[in-house]
Order: structure tokens, then C-alpha cells, then sequence
């Protein structure tokens, strides 16, 4: 059965497609036929993360519309064979999503055997937001530990229980997952952002996983590779641990906690 999966936040630049695209490919590695769509209508940057921005012929608006059929718009990742993207548009407005669209498109991809649809929303609540998480079956919301963006969160789970297909219709609630990312337990010793403690009390929905703050998210995102495919970085365990919940195994927390440098690294400086 196809699980819909909304990666979603109500704050930008919080690492919504650094998530979206890491999380759909930790899927694909565990044998999951898996797509991944793009829902920001006019800015377009999965593609980039995920290395296919010079393979884009048709976007999700030409299927849509009529243009182009998904045959034609979904592109294969070149790393995992049972790994699709879908993505948006760059020239068209926001409004050329329809619900009516999305819920077809939706329907179809389930119907080509897909076992998860990930949706990359666009930030905030407007109309792209609103469509990417509308009919999800599962939300992964990603967080930074600083009051504005878990306060936006927080409207966004507001919206998930109140504005989805499921709240409407009175079903099962969506499956609420929090993901802090950026996380520094270094700076949280500091003072200087929110304590892992803190946004669980805030929030207060499952825990999926904690991303490290790290250079290597900038460098995966110019490389055009998703940040789980850099082996042995604390970024790409940390994102297998996030799948590997997210399917329902076990897995301890780490990099939550703020290890002291020894003598060696004080002495000699490296990170």
C-alpha cells in the first residue's frame, strides 16, 4: 500500500529538500520504489539537490495539465534505479496546482506501484503548502532549534490536523514526525539555540530524528547529491537513522550530545 509522506515546515531555508531528497533516497536504498516530488511551483530546487537539473523536460504542471504524460515528466536518479523525481515547474505560478490535479497525479503514481510518494513543500502555507500536504498520509516536520521556526511549525501542525483530506473527512490523523536539523549541542550548551528538550516540550509529536548542523550539506547540495550518499559523515548516518525510524526500527539518538575536543584537538586545532 502507498504511504504519502509530506516533507514540510513552516520557516524556509530549515532544510525541507535537503530532507526531502535525502529521505526518498534512504527509502530507495532499502528496496522501496519511491518517488519524490517537487510542490515549490516557480523556484525548482529539488532537481539541483538531487543532480537531474539538465534531464528536465516536462515538470509536474505540463502532467497536470495535459502537456506531458508522468511517463514523460518522471525522471529516474541515476544512483538508484527504484528512485523517481518528479519535478516543478520554474515558470509557472503557483496557482497552475489544482487540487483536482494533484489528487490525479497522486492516484496515478500509486497506480504505477510506488510504495512512497515524498512532497517537498514550499514553506509557509499558501496554496503549494497546502496542496503537498493535503493528502498526506505521513508528515515529517523539519524544524531548526530557534523560536520562530518552531513557532511556525507549530501553525503548520495546526494545519495538518485541521485542513488535510484526513481531518476532513474524519479519518486517521495524519502520522506527525518532528525532524530538528542544524542541531548544535555545542551551541546549545551555550545558550545560543533551543535544546533538543526544549522543541520536543514545544511541539510535543514523535521524534524522528536530529540532523547535525554541518558543512557537509552545503557540500553535498553543490555536488547535486543528496547528503545521505556522503559516506561515513555524521549527516548521512544521521539521515539513515531518520529512515530507518520512519520504517520502524530501533535506533539510538545520536549527535545530540556535546563531546569536549581532547588535549590533541586543542592543541593542534581540526574540527
Amino acid at each position: 500500500m502507498t504511504r504519502i509522506v509530506v516533507v514540510t515546515s513552516g520557516k524556509g531555508g530549515v532544510g525541507k529538500t535537503t530532507t526531502s531528497a535525502s529521505f526518498s533516497s534512504g527509502l530507495a536504498m532499502r528496496g522501496h520504489k519511491t518517488v519524490v516530488i517537487d510542490f515549490d511551483v516557480g523556484l525548482r530546487n529539488l532537481d539541483l539537490i538531487m543532480g537531474c537539473e539538465r534531464r528536465v523536460v516536462y515538470d509536474f504542471v505540463n502532467v497536470i495539465q495535459g502537456d506531458a504524460t508522468l511517463n514523460q515528466a518522471l525522471i529516474r536518479d541515476k544512483q538508484l534505479e527504484n528512485l523517481y523525481i518528479l519535478p516543478a515547474s520554474q515558470t509557472r505560478d503557483k496557482d497552475a496546482l489544482t487540487m483536482e490535479g494533484v489528487e490525479k497525479v497522486l492516484n496515478d503514481l500509486k497506480g504505477m506501484g510506488f510504495e512512497y510518494i515524498v512532497c517537498d513543500s514550499p514553506a509557509g502555507i499558501e496554496t503549494g503548502a497546502l496542496m503537498a500536504s493535503f493528502f498526506a498520509d505521513d508528515a515529517i516536520v523539519v524544524t531548526n532549534p530557534e523560536v520562530s521556526s518552531v513557532r511556525d511549525s507549530d501553525r503548520i501542525l495546526g494545519i495538518l490536523s485541521s485542513k488535510s483530506h484526513r481531518a476532513i473527512h474524519s479519518s486517521e490523523p495524519i502520522k506527525e514526525f518532528l525532524l530538528l536539523t542544524r542541531y548544535s549541542p555545542k551551541r546549545v550548551l551555550d545558550g545560543e539555540m533551543l535544546s533538543l528538550s526544549d522543541v520536543e516540550d514545544i511541539l510535543r509529536i514523535k521524534l524522528i530524528g536530529v540532523i547535525p548542523e554541518s558543512e557537509n550539506v552545503l557540500q553535498a547540495s553543490n555536488q547535486g547529491v543528496p547528503a545521505i550518499h556522503l559516506r561515513d559523515t555524521d549527516v548521512s548516518q544521521a539521515y539513515q537513522d531518520v529512515v530507518a525510524r520512519y520504517l520502524g526500527e530501533e535506533r539510538p539518538l545520536r549527535f545530540v550530545d556535546y563531546e569536549k575536543p581532547g588535549l590533541f584537538k586543542r592543541l593542534f586545532g581540526g574540527k
